[in-house]
């Protein structure tokens, strides 16, 4: 029984550690992501692409191989071969999209990361000529050196 205490234990403390948290995060805004972009191609530019390629919809850009052949019940006893050139591209858009996505969050993240140790580093350089400025304070020696001469003043 203590072994299993102590697996629960183990996995709690694995499963609440920021960066599991974090990556969990990032799958599921990922998978919602790509659903987006998956959108964003097949109901945006793929119209668009078919349009200036004449085709009624993208994944219907094909080329046969080899024609379907079939008995005379009509049952098909070859299937065709297809190159599916109209997926293909789609797949291609998707990817591209995603990519430049991800290229420019990265690319954000790394300027303000940037940004921010730069804020860091200039007020440690401040910080540090501030207390260049400023004298050092007295040693214990000097101020009991200083008590003594006030005290001889005095007498």
């Amino acid at each position: 029984m203590e072994e299993k205490k102590g697996f629960v234990k183990e996995f709690k403390e694995f499963i609440m550690r920021g960066n599991v948290l974090d990556m969990a995060v990032g799958v599921i805004i990922a998978t919602a992501f790509g659903k987006i972009t998956t959108s964003l191609v097949k109901d945006v530019f793929m119209p668009f692409i078919s349009w200036i390629f004449g085709a009624r919809d993208m994944t219907a850009l094909n080329i046969v191989v080899r024609e379907a052949v079939t008995n005379e019940a009509g049952d098909v006893v070859k299937e065709a071969i297809v190159i599916g050139f109209g997926t293909f591209v789609t797949a291609i858009i998707d990817f591209i999209l995603v990519a430049l996505v991800v290229f420019l969050i990265v690319k954000a993240f790394n300027k303000a990361r940037a940004k921010a140790e730069a804020k860091k580093k200039a007020e440690a350089e401040a910080a540090a000529a501030a207390a260049a400025e400023e004298p050092a304070p007295p040693t214990q020696e000097e101020l009991l050196a200083e008590i003594r001469d006030l005290l001889k003043a005095s007498k």
